[in-house]
Order: C-alpha cells, then structure tokens, then sequence
C-alpha cells in the first residue's frame, strides 16, 4: 500500500504545483495510524506534512465535493470504486458539476475495520500489512499478529464488487480478483422471517440508536440543504429518541428519501457508533427495486431516470404490492 500512496501524493503535488487544481481531496494523519480522516490539501507543504492513504482509508470522498467544488478553481479527488458511484449519482442530481472535478481513481481491495480487528484480541494498531487474504497487524509493543482479511474488513466491503464508473486518471490498480458474493443475502435472511420477528429485530437494532445524526451526515444521498428532521416544527429535530415510535420513525424515513439514489456505498453503518446495519434498510429497498421495475444501480451513470422518476405502462401498481402478488 505504501507504493500507491507515494505514487498519489507525487500526483497530487504536480497537479497543486501545476495550477491544474486548486485542491486536492484525499486523506490526512489521524491522531492514531487507523483513524485517517476525509481532508482538503491547498499545497504542497500540507500534502507532505499530513496526506495518506492506507488500509483504513475507507470514507467515501464524493459528498465533501458537493460545496468544496463550489470553490474557484478545480478540485481533484481520490476515488475508490464504490465511491464512484456515489458521485455519479450526485452529478446526476446536479449537486456536483462534473467540469469542476478532477477524478483520479484508485483501488481499494476491501478496507479494514480497526473494530473488528480489536475484537481479534488485538489491543492496539500501529501498522498493518497485507499480503493476499492474510493481514499482519503489529501492535503497540511490537508484537504481530496475523489474521484473515475476509474477517476484519469493513462490513460495506464484504459483498462489493464495484469498478470504477468515473475517472480522468488512474493511479495504481492493483490486480483485482473475480468474486463470487451476493450482497442480497442477509435481506434473504430478513425476508425469511415472519413479520413478528423482523419487527423484533428492528426494534432491537434501532432501539440502539442514540440520534448522533452520522448516518445522516455521511451519507452523499442525504444532500438536502436542509433536513427535514431538523426541522422543529416536526417534533423530532436533532434529539435522542423520546418514545417508541420515534426510534424507528428516523431510520425508515431516512431510507425512504434514498430509495432509488442510494448506491449502496455502506457509508451509513461505518459511520453508525452502535454498530447498527443500516445498510440492510437501504438494501432491502434496492432489491425490492430490482423486483419491481427491473435490475438498477443507482450511480452506475450520471445521466438518465431512476426507476421511481419515470413512468412506464408495465410499471407494478401498488394494489398488487399490498395484495401479496409482489413480495
């Protein structure tokens, strides 16, 4: 990893020194090696002091772009995949101007979730090196333990097999490997269920909610200039869960307003402090999409209608949803 990231700050300093940008977005040093942060670099000199890029570099860049490309000047951002899509959407949207936006892509190969790796019984990260499925992780103490990737990396990487959808350059891509994975399986699983046992676990998983509004801040689908929970008039503006309506009031309302443009990036469950899988929210919506009006990725394009934007005669009608004819 270490080679990649020279090879993109070397780039990120010719385009600052060129003047074919005015900034880069990419990630700064964190307080600790597993915590990198989403971050603006305007120069040379903040580029050498703070820019990484490592295992843990799993934000997805593509919403800071909605006011920093609003700036003078053309601003450059790194892109994994996943986050691709995301910002496809959001030009889409016409929330990013794509001329104003210098897109350089870059592999990822599944980023690591330092929680997971705790939960190993490592008890801290100072650096970690990956060498196929095998991941060595040295210790404060020097110590190094070595652990399978698939059992450590970010849960939004598990089923991913996105490619790059945008980009004006390349910057390193690794070898990717084919992978056989179907990231509608846990909502097979929800589905399985009766409805009794869906509500309990819902119940359960968003009676953890503590209202830190992450989710909301994070995600690039959530782009409103102003959020209809922070409105006051609604009763529910910004504050911890009062009743038990409420806890479930945000998280479903939330996947409402993004069905159809979300892109599945699992932003929403990194971010989300009591581990809850919000992703599977927003999924099942997406797989109901696909039943319903036929296979759609959301960000694959940045042109065109969604399938909740247009209208076509074979369109399924609701009566057939609620009479049990469409599951």
């Amino acid at each position: 990893m270490k080679d990649v990231e020279l090879k993109m700050l070397e780039r990120a300093k010719a385009l600052l020194e060129s003047g074919e940008v005015a900034r880069v977005v990419g990630w700064k040093k964190g307080d600790f090696y597993f915590d990198p942060s989403p971050a603006v670099f305007e120069s040379v000199e903040e580029l050498e002091k703070d820019f990484v890029y490592n295992w843990f570099c799993g934000a997805n860049l593509s919403k800071y772009l909605i006011q920093i490309a609003k700036k003078e000047g053309k601003t450059a951002v790194f892109l994994k995949p996943c986050d691709t899509y995301s910002f496809n959407q959001l030009v889409k949207e016409h929330r990013i101007k794509r001329e104003n936006v210098y897109v350089i892509a870059v592999e990822c190969l599944a980023k690591l979730d330092v929680e997971k790796i705790k939960a190993q019984g490592v008890s801290s990260v100072v650096n970690v090196e990956v060498v196929e499925k095998k991941v060595s992780v040295t210790d404060l103490y020097g110590d190094v333990t070595v652990l399978n990737k698939p059992d450590v990396i970010l849960t939004k990487c598990d089923t991913c097999t996105k490619t790059h959808q945008v980009k004006d350059e390349e910057i390193i891509l690794h070898e990717r490997p084919e992978r056989d994975v179907d990231r509608f399986a846990e909502v097979a699983k929800l589905e399985g269920m009766t409805e009794d046992e869906r509500f309990a676990f819902w119940r359960e998983q968003l009676s953890k909610c503590i209202r830190c509004n992450a989710c909301r801040n994070v995600c690039p689908a959530c782009s409103c200039v102003k959020c209809v929970f922070d409105n006051p008039a609604s009763g529910i503006a910004a504050k911890a869960n009062d009743d038990k309506f409420e806890e479930q009031l945000f998280h479903v309302i939330r996947a409402f307003h993004v069905a159809g443009r979300c892109t599945d990036c699992g932003e929403c469950s990194r971010v989300c402090p009591q581990n809850i899988p919000l992703h599977l929210l927003n999924r099942k919506f997406i797989k109901d999409i696909d039943g319903f009006y036929g296979e759609y990725q959301a960000g694959e394009t940045s042109e065109g209608k969604t399938p909740l934007t247009s209208y076509t005669e074979g369109d399924i009608e609701a009566k057939d949803v609620f009479n049990g004819e469409a599951k």
